[in-house]
């Protein structure tokens, strides 16, 4: 993937070793809401290692005697980490849960009870603590500063490695079944497909950071010769305070989240965009999702494929920002621990590729 990869930053790259693994990579949800504490639904709090959600399901479904789409948890957690998350099931199960569940790989934290179920996406976000080796003092300090200015600044939210399978050419298969018409079978189908509209996603992404940067970066007169733009669009561009640039047509969105809305006035939403109220989308093409218009459309198409009508299609924001991000050093061994939490389905590997300039999946 690394080859598409543009990064919104120019830095030097630094020197660390990345690994994921159940003593270096840790993930905790944050919930969308707080539970009400009573009702029908028991809510667990459940530490996990070396387990991957669907694994986690099936287990708790044999423990309870109940069908695995009983079981209701708001994101998936990956099997290479030390992992948090909320599961929910109906009360009346928990007597079975408490007889039958054995197993070191689980940990129950924390039960509560709520008066609904946990749905898919019902997730503020993720909050993460990874541990790199092999970093020197001087970079430590460096990936201190540089991901506290991304806080402030931003990053591109490309999708990460792991969304494109152990060979990173799993979008292909996807783009076969989506083109054939035919209707998905299962959640492998669903996933290549998924993948597919993933690749595409970052393809367009990287377009707009690159074109950004040659704004951000070049004088205007040399700006519009290399992208063929017209003059005045580059200056009203280059006059925008953020680094991912904005033009007419573009889908925002309220960050977090909220209703989606279209740029009109480039200088107006640039404004509101740098000022965090509000963030730009990129497409996952599907059959009933909201296209860019006008100019933006335009350097959207490229990246839509409109015979994708498997999937329904969402829009997803192409910028966010880290939170509460805080680095430790330890001298003695060169480790450095990275703690901070990003939005919903983003990827803590993408924040510290942007970081690290180099490509984080062994090859």
């Amino acid at each position: 993937m690394n080859h598409i990869k543009n990064y919104a930053y120019d830095h030097s790259p630094l020197k660390f070793d990345f690994q994921q693994t159940i003593e270096r990579f840790f993930v905790e949800e944050i919930p969308l809401y707080t539970f009400t504490g009573t009702g029908n639904y028991l809510i667990l709090k459940i530490k996990k290692t070396d387990m991957s959600t669907w694994k986690l399901i099936t287990v708790l479904a044999k423990a309870t005697g109940l069908q695995e789409r009983d079981i209701g948890y708001a994101g998936l957690k990956d099997k290479n980490a030390t992992t948090i998350q909320y599961i929910s099931l109906p009360k009346q199960y928990e007597r079975e849960l408490n007889a039958n569940l054995t197993t070191e790989k689980i940990e129950i934290l924390e039960r509560t009870y709520n008066k609904a179920p946990i749905k898919i996406g019902a997730l503020k976000g993720n909050r993460f603590s990874i541990v790199l080796h092999d970093i020197n003092e001087s970079d430590a300090k460096f990936f201190n500063t540089t991901a506290k200015m991304m806080q402030s600044k931003g990053i591109p939210n490309y999708y990460g490695y792991q969304r494109f399978g152990e060979d990173s050419r799993s979008y292909l298969q996807g783009k076969e079944i989506a083109q054939s018409g035919k209707r998905l079978k299962g959640s492998k189908e669903k996933l290549l497909v998924s993948a597919y509209q993933s690749h595409l996603f970052n393809k367009w992404l990287g377009q707009r950071v690159k074109l950004s940067t040659i704004i951000e970066k070049d004088n205007a007169a040399f700006a519009a010769k290399k992208l063929d733009y017209p003059l005045e669009l580059v200056k009203v561009l280059a006059k925008q305070p953020q680094r991912f640039k904005l033009f007419i047509g573009d889908v925002m969105m309220p960050y977090p989240y909220g209703k989606l809305s279209f740029v009109k006035d480039m200088t107006q939403s640039a404004q509101t965009f740098s000022q965090k109220k509000i963030a730009p989308t990129g497409l996952l093409c599907g059959a009933n999702v909201e296209r860019a218009k006008s100019d933006a459309y335009y350097l959207e198409e490229p990246y839509d494929d409109t015979e994708l009508n498997a999937l329904k299609g969402d829009r997803r924001f192409a910028w966010i920002w880290p939170k509460e991000v805080e680095t430790e050093y330890d001298s003695n061994t060169k480790k450095l621990r990275v703690e901070f939490s990003l939005p919903k389905g983003s990827y803590a590997t993408t924040f510290l590729e942007e970081i690290g300039k180099f490509s984080l999946k062994e090859s």
